[in-house]
Parts: C-alpha cells; sequence; structure tokens
C-alpha cells in the first residue's frame, strides 16, 4: 500500500517551501551528467581516436535514456511516492559515472551514459520533480515549477566548469569517479526527506495558469483533432531542441577548434546556462501573463535570433556575450510546453501528454547533439551546423504560428 498523503494545510506552505530546495538541490546533482558529457568530448575523442559524431554519441543516448527513462521514473512516482525514483536514480548516477570512467572504448562510455546515467539516473530528477512539485504548489504554481526546472540549468551553470578543472588536474576517468561519488551520495542522502507524499486534494485544476488563455472547443486543441494537436506539438519539441543543442552540446569543442581552449568552453557553457536559470525564472512570470502559446512562439523567435550571432561573430569576447544571450532567451521554451498542454488540453490527460511532448524534446536534443557532429565531419566547420539549427528553429517558429493564428481566428 502506498504511504498517506500529507493533509492539504501543507500546499504553498513553508515545508513545500523548504521542500521546493530540496528539490532544486536534488536535480542540480542529478542533470550534472547532461553537461559533463559536452566538456570530456574533445578529451573522449581523442583518447578513443573517434569521429566528431561519434563522440557525440554519449550525450545521444543519455538524452533518449532520460526521456525513457522518466516516463517510468513518472509512474513509479505515483506508485510509490517520489522517494523511490530518486533513490533509484541516485543508484544510477553513482554507477553510471564510475562505469563510464572505467569504459576502455567509446561504445561501452557511450551504453555507461544511456542506460545507467540517463534511463536510470537522471530520468528520476525532472519529470518526476516537476510532477511532485506541481502537486505542492496551487497559488505559486506557475513560480515553484519554474524554480524546479532551473534546478537543470542550475547544474548546467556548476559542474562544466568544476569538471574541467578535475580534468585538467587529474583526468576525465578520475573526474568522473569523483563526480560520481558526490553526486550519487548527494542525492541519496537529499532523497531522505522527500519521503512524505503530496496532499490527495493537489493535483486539482486551480491555478492561475489556466485563466491566462481562453479555452479551445472542449476535445479540439487549436481547433484540432487532439491527436493532431499532440502530434504537433512533439514536432515543435524536437524542433526547438535540435536548434537548442547545437550551442549546448558542441559549444567546448567549438571554442578548442577555434584556439581558445576547452576550458574557455566550458565557462562559456556555464555562463549559457546560468542565463538559463534566469531565463526559466522570468518565463514562468511571463506565462502567467500571456500563456504559455505565446511564450513558446516568443522564446522561439529569440532563440533564432541567437543563433544567427554565432555566425558573424567568433572572437572570444563575443562567443561571451551571445552564450549569455543564448542562454536567457532559449531557457523557458521547454517549460512552456508543460503550460500549453494545461492551458488546452484535457485536465486528465496532462500527465501522459506533457510527458510524451518533453520525450520529444530530448529527442530533439540528442538528435541535435549528433547532428551538429555530423554536419561538422563532413564539412569541417561549425558554420553549417549552426545553419542547420537556424533551419530547425525556423520549423518551431512555423508551428507555433500557426497554432497561434488558429486560436487568435
Amino acid at each position: 500500500m502506498p504511504p498517506i498523503a500529507a493533509s492539504n494545510d501543507l500546499i504553498d506552505s513553508p515545508y513545500a517551501g523548504r521542500r521546493l530546495i530540496v528539490t532544486l538541490l536534488l536535480l542540480t546533482l542529478g542533470s550534472s551528467s547532461m553537461y559533463v558529457v559536452s566538456v570530456v568530448l574533445p578529451a573522449v575523442q581523442q583518447e578513443f581516436s573517434v569521429s566528431r559524431a561519434d563522440a557525440a554519441l554519449p550525450y545521444t543516448l543519455m538524452m533518449l535514456g532520460f526521456g525513457l527513462g522518466g516516463v517510468g521514473m513518472g509512474r513509479l512516482a505515483d506508485r510509490f511516492g517520489v522517494q523511490a525514483p530518486l533513490m533509484l536514480g541516485s543508484a544510477g548516477v553513482t554507477a553510471g559515472f564510475i562505469a563510464a570512467a572505467f569504459a576502455p572504448n567509446l561504445l561501452l562510455f557511450a551504453l555507461a551514459h544511456g542506460i545507467l546515467l540517463g534511463l536510470l539516473g537522471s530520468s528520476a530528477t525532472f519529470a518526476p520533480l516537476l510532477a511532485d512539485t506541481a502537486l505542492w504548489w496551487n497559488r505559486r504554481r506557475g513560480i515553484a515549477v519554474a524554480v524546479c526546472a532551473s534546478g537543470n540549468y542550475l547544474a548546467g551553470a556548476v559542474w562544466p566548469p568544476l569538471a574541467q578543472q578535475g580534468i585538467e588536474l587529474w583526468g576525465w576517468r578520475q573526474t568522473y569517479i569523483a563526480l560520481g561519488l558526490v553526486c550519487g551520495l548527494g542525492m541519496a542522502l537529499l532523497s531522505l526527506l522527500m519521503s512524505k507524499r503530496p496532499p490527495a486534494s493537489a493535483g486539482s485544476p486551480a491555478g492561475p495558469v489556466q485563466s491566462t488563455t481562453p479555452s479551445s472547443i472542449p476535445g479540439r486543441p487549436f481547433g484540432l483533432k487532439i491527436s493532431h494537436a499532440q502530434a504537433l506539438l512533439c514536432v515543435a519539441g524536437v524542433a526547438c531542441c535540435v536548434a537548442m543543442a547545437m550551442p549546448q552540446v558542441h559549444i567546448v569543442a567549438y571554442c578548442a577548434d577555434l584556439g581558445y581552449g576547452a576550458a574557455r568552453g566550458a565557462q562559456m557553457l556555464s555562463v549559457m546556462l546560468a542565463f538559463g536559470i534566469a531565463s526559466r525564472l522570468i518565463s514562468g512570470f511571463i506565462c502567467d501573463k500571456i500563456g504559455g502559446l505565446r511564450t513558446l512562439l516568443l522564446g522561439s523567435i529569440l532563440q533564432g535570433l541567437s543563433l544567427l550571432l554565432f555566425l558573424p561573430f567568433d572572437s572570444m569576447q563575443s562567443l561571451f556575450l551571445i552564450s549569455a544571450t543564448f542562454g536567457l532567451f532559449q531557457g523557458g521554451i521547454v517549460p512552456s510546453y508543460a503550460i500549453i498542454i494545461r492551458e488546452y488540453f484535457p485536465p486528465a490527460e496532462a500527465g501522459r501528454r506533457v510527458g510524451a511532448v518533453i520525450f520529444a524534446t530530448l529527442v530533439g536534443m540528442a538528435l541535435g547533439g549528433w547532428m551538429s557532429g555530423k554536419v561538422f565531419d563532413v564539412t569541417g566547420s561549425y558554420h553549417a551546423a549552426f545553419l542547420n539549427g537556424i533551419a530547425w528553429n525556423l520549423l518551431n517558429l512555423s508551428i507555433a504560428s500557426w497554432l497561434l493564428w488558429r486560436v487568435s481566428r
């Protein structure tokens, strides 16, 4: 029998606030591998003597595992509470980093990322914690979910420069072992504070998000068949994240190719994701004012503009500035999909439909990381890879614009 849920008076309470802080820390630890793998990409490529596209394979498999694992971890949390997947995730993160550290070839290194770090590790700290956070808040649900989601980017701001220092001092294998012990054991300890189940009635549809946009015809989001609307959002999710992955996955290697060194690239990645934290918080407030669909459109426009800036400018100072701009513009795109589902789709189906769109965004990140490396291998330059990202961003922009036109009409 699952544990008894907490009383309703804990919704929007100081306990919920303390729990949100623990959730933020859990996401910061659990998401570490998503960004550290970009830092070790040049070292892994050199040690295993593989192409740039092959060196990006661990990231691709990890993002696919992250998406698939989130579905199973969410069901596990529904049945046993969020503590169960968190404990499993802590074991996956520890085992994954250590197994990758001892991998003798790229295939085993990639499998450690895809299965242990992705499917069993980091997946426990995104979808389950986003869902859990939403159940502890009603009046401030939007900003609470934004704070929770920011943990993913906080990991990107914290871990890349630390990992780069570790690589320079001890090598990437020893750094991976240290990361496994710190992140995995830290997750296990924090999970002990997450035993209480959410209040039974916290999942009610009350909240400010739902009143921001006029309702569609019941059962026909945007005036479309519900399956068609879902498919369009999934395609949009893939497209925006193929574009998003280009700088996030390859900025370290790009800086190394330009002669600035991997350390500068790791610093740029940290800056990019630090500004992504601010972007997610700001977008949470914007969603409450203009709705999820308009927030998605705004984020898509700004992300496309920031990608364009990478083409004419490649000095170190300009790349730092563009990285900050890119982070500030794109951080609110992925959370806006969850708000769109809440606004236009049946509430009873929100969980599985949000999960499907989030999985699509992760497929986009995985595809974008590999595709950018492949374009580089074919052309010998990241210029074409940036153009490829811009093209995918235009697809996302077209879908968001068309859906908003249908709603406005």
